[in-house]
């Protein structure tokens, strides 16, 4: 891979960055840690190089300084709300973020529960993380936040919530999603900390949109890509303008809400020590790009992935046009289309002239690689044994798995278990592949090869199986699909 970003300086310098906040305001700093602490692909895709728990490693580096809340809504609770690139419910996630951290060697203060109004699901779980020896609190919902700031700044408004002890200067706010209220428990524990004689500030991490880069730069682009379905907008800073005459690219929510935040830091302190959504922020993410070009192209390529994932959600009903037509625009923005995407253009070329579902392979050096459908096995299936096989050396022309051992697999999935596609899938070729290691030195050489498909791209012609798309996600391939489906 060509490096576009030092991921060790960012380490460095970010850790270094954060302390420097702390020390800013006294005695405790509450960092609303917006998007993923770790697991953030999206950020590693766009700056090659960067590394998907980078800001977990950066944590662990202040863990003597740092506790961290997390977050939850009682009516992300109450509806059983899931996060879709998991399949797991947000409080589920809480234990899963939970047990993460505290294996990184963090210490997880507590848990507060948001939006509360009694709902029997909240105090249910509640009581769950007290059986867990996990302490938790409740923050209530105010009639009129964010707007009414004569209620909010009052003890009917912050100072009704739950004071949530705190043991660390260093405190991360994080949740398992968006709306969950992170800044509210911050700015609410604020309000509290004052009243108790505590000098206390807050800050904002949030790695995109990168603020030191120009408002149209593809990484901020693919920002914009990514969160579609929440109609988000980056815009310059106009409050960062004014203030200092230098443009910033912030989004649009945190420009809105910046004058609520304004006068609710003039009630708690009277004065905001920001002059700008820009001055809130920590990130230094954008001083730590070496290769602007591969970063330019790495995110155009981003933008591509997540128009065909639009595409393929608008398919099956889980979107409206909308979001699709919005992509397309940025498309339009960075000068790119699905043709710039190489594995479309060579999957599509053979799907031509075999008539069947075909799928295409990038690798590592450039070299494509593709497939098609057949009796025996389904495109992706056999995508992932042509890769390996030329990565192997193998001759294409050899059969690593048998016909007559694929047919009572088939006859298995048919006959005995009810299904309809007789056809090997990706995690059944994968199982048939291991067997045969043992005893067959090509299959050994085959299996050996998968770890070289990390960071490798994928393009179908059909949209594929939800078991073909996890295989894909456990070896690091990046996927799109054509928004049409199997027959």
């Amino acid at each position: 891979m060509d490096y576009g970003f030092d991921n060790d300086k960012y380490l460095k310098i970010q850790s270094e960055h954060i302390k420097e906040r702390i020390g800013r305001f006294g005695d405790k700093l509450y960092l609303e840690f917006g998007g993923k602490l770790f697991d953030d692909y999206h950020a590693s895709r766009v700056l090659p190089g960067f590394q998907p728990d980078s800001k977990l490693k950066m944590l662990m580096q202040l863990s003597d300084c740092a506790e961290i809340i997390i977050v939850i809504s009682a009516v992300d609770i109450e509806k059983n709300k899931v996060r879709n690139d998991l399949g797991i419910t947000y409080d589920m996630d809480v234990l899963r973020l939970r047990d993460e951290f505290v294996n990184r060697g963090l210490m997880v203060g507590s848990v507060v529960i948001t939006h509360f109004k009694g709902q029997e699901s909240a105090k249910a779980f509640s009581k769950k993380l007290k059986r867990l020896n996990i302490k938790s609190y409740y923050h209530y919902t105010i009639e009129g936040y964010p707007s009414n700031v004569a209620l909010i700044d009052s003890d009917e408004g912050f100072g009704k919530n739950d004071y949530v002890e705190t043991t660390r200067p260093l405190v991360v706010v994080t949740a398992p999603g968006p709306g969950s209220g992170k800044m509210a428990v911050c700015l609410s524990q604020l309000y509290q900390e004052n009243k108790r004689g505590i000098k206390a500030g807050y800050a904002k991490f949030e790695t995109f949109p990168i603020w030191n880069l120009p408002l149209k730069h593809p990484v901020n682009i693919a920002y914009e890509a990514a969160t579609a379905d929440l109609n988000d907008v980056n815009m310059i800073d106009p409050f960062h303008l004014e203030a200092y005459g230098k443009t910033t690219v912030n989004y649009n929510r945190d420009i809105e809400i910046f004058p609520v935040l304004n006068a609710i830091f003039e009630g708690i302190y009277k004065e905001n020590p920001y002059k700008s959504p820009t001055d809130m922020g920590v990130n230094m993410a954008g001083n730590c790009i070496v290769n602007d070009e591969i970063c330019q192209e790495a995110s155009k390529q981003e933008i591509i992935r997540r128009y065909y994932t639009a595409l393929g959600n608008l398919a099956e009903g889980k979107c409206d046009e909308s979001e699709v037509n919005k992509i397309a625009l940025l498309m339009q923005q960075v000068k790119v289309t699905t043709d710039d995407r190489k594995v479309t253009v060579a999957a599509k070329a053979r799907g031509e002239k075999s008539k069947v579902p075909t799928a295409a392979i990038e690798l590592a050096d450039g070299t494509i690689i593709t497939s098609e459908t057949t009796a025996l096995l389904g495109t992706c299936a056999a995508l992932l044994l042509n890769a390996t096989k030329h990565l192997a050396g193998i001759d294409h022309k050899v059969k690593l798995i048998p016909a007559d051992m694929i047919e009572p697999i088939q006859t298995m999935k048919v006959s005995f278990l009810k299904g309809k596609n007789p056809r090997l899938h990706t995690d059944e070729v994968l199982v048939a592949l291991a067997i045969l290691s043992k005893v067959d030195p090509n299959c050994e050489k085959a299996m050996d090869q998968l770890p070289q498909l990390e960071g490798c791209q994928v393009h179908t012609t059909v949209m594929i199986s939800e078991v073909d798309r996890k295989i894909f996600k456990k070896l690091g391939v990046d996927v799109t699909c054509e928004p049409i489906k199997k027959r």
